[in-house]
């Protein structure tokens, strides 16, 4: 990067960023922000699966929840290390941080606890046994892989690799969902699968919240975010009916 050339311009002509010596501090801190929420989202999602692994109806079923749990914390793990490459104080992730810390059930969509981590808001409500782990699988594996798809492309090029050796993992949890639905479905537990449906959906959909126009243009010149959050919103809404559709399940069965 010559000194002519400013950091959005180096970036819109296809410039990359590698290690943290070369990022300035504006860019840094969003780019911290991005990874942190990842790791957090990542960490509290794990805890919340390890605690219905057990509810698994077969040993089938069980394996299947303990490897989201691993891989899910490995995720968390990859990243974590780039954080740590910025000096961050990585140590407090390996404590008892509280990640199995929830609000209650009837907690509105989009809430979030008052001293929290950097999870998404999906992430502080409880899991209501298995079926109802398994709608929440599905819903948020498919906003997983569209947000993943869109933060894959960021200009950090060490976090661009670690997401895209997540994303295929992420859609096998979403596919295990699936399957998982399939089978609660013709086990005759429609109704119970669209109680948690109702449920679920409203509480993923409000993870697709837009930053203020101004930061998101600069997000998007950084190469840090692209397509907008209505747009990510659209395509998930798209990928979750096609999905259900194949299973022939409804929010009203």
């Amino acid at each position: 990067m010559t000194d002519e050339m400013n950091i959005a311009d180096y970036l819109a002509q296809g410039g990359r960023l590698t290690n943290p010596a070369n990022v300035p501090p504006r860019y840094r801190a969003e780019l911290m922000k991005l990874m942190s929420i990842f790791v957090d989202s990542e960490l509290a999602g794990a805890a919340g699966f390890a605690d219905v692994i057990n509810d698994g109806p077969g040993i089938k079923e069980r394996i299947a929840a303990a490897r989201i749990v691993l891989e899910k914390t490995d995720h968390a793990d990859k990243v974590l290390r780039l954080m740590g490459e910025f000096g961050a104080n990585t140590d407090r992730y390996v404590g008892h941080h509280p990640w199995t810390d929830r609000l209650p059930r009837d907690t509105a969509p989009g809430s979030t606890r008052s001293t929290h981590d950097m999870r998404l808001s999906v992430f502080n409500y409880p899991l209501d046994g298995w079926a109802d782990a398994v709608v929440m699988n599905l819903c948020m594996g498919h906003a997983v892989s569209v947000q993943l798809e869109d933060m894959a492309r960021v200009t950090y090029q060490p976090l661009a690799e670690a997401l895209r050796e997540v994303l295929p993992v992420e859609r096998r949890h979403t596919e295990l969902a699936e399957e998982g639905l399939e089978r609660l479905g013709a086990e005759g537990q429609g109704a119970a699968i669209a109680k948690s449906l109702a449920y679920w959906r409203p509480r993923v959909a409000a993870v697709f919240g837009d930053p203020s126009d101004g930061r998101m243009a600069q997000l998007q010149a950084w190469g840090l975010r692209h397509a907008s959050a209505p747009e990510m919103r659209a395509e998930w809404e798209k990928r979750l009916d096609a999905a259900l559709a194949r299973l022939g399940l409804t929010e009203t069965a």
